[in-house]
């Protein structure tokens, strides 16, 4: 691995569009794993907008990162939920569906669950 690695979101080594353009994954490859910015559009949900692309029943990526800006409500499948925002550090396990609050797109970067997010099923 190189000793200094920067890259911009802005310029992103891959970009993944959710469904009816509520939003897009921009990853950033490092030598050691991607790097995400989720930017997640008003009226965006996981259960509409990612789930056909996923093929799962809800969410089963592993999250851990940083709410940048905008609300979001997580539910897991157990019925635990929270609402995150701007400043949250956040750990999500497998097995949740997700969505926008209120009118501000919602910015989250995140280290460990992005490398097949919103990434079509093959097959």
């Amino acid at each position: 691995m190189a000793g200094l690695v920067s890259k911009n979101f802005d310029k992103p080594d891959e970009t993944r569009p959710f469904e009816d353009g509520k939003g897009r994954l921009d990853l950033v490859e490092t030598g050691g794993g991607s790097v995400g910015r989720a930017v997640f559009e008003p009226g965006w949900k996981w259960s509409e907008h990612i789930k056909p692309l996923a093929g799962t029943d809800s969410c089963e990526s592993a999250h851990t990162g940083y709410v940048v800006s905008g609300h979001m409500k997580v539910v897991m499948n157990d019925g635990d939920s929270a609402e995150i925002g701007p400043g949250d550090f956040i750990q999500i396990a497998p097995g949740h569906d997700a969505w926008v609050l209120g009118d501000e797109r919602c910015v989250v970067l995140d280290w460990t669950g992005y490398d097949t997010y919103a990434k079509p099923v093959s097959g």
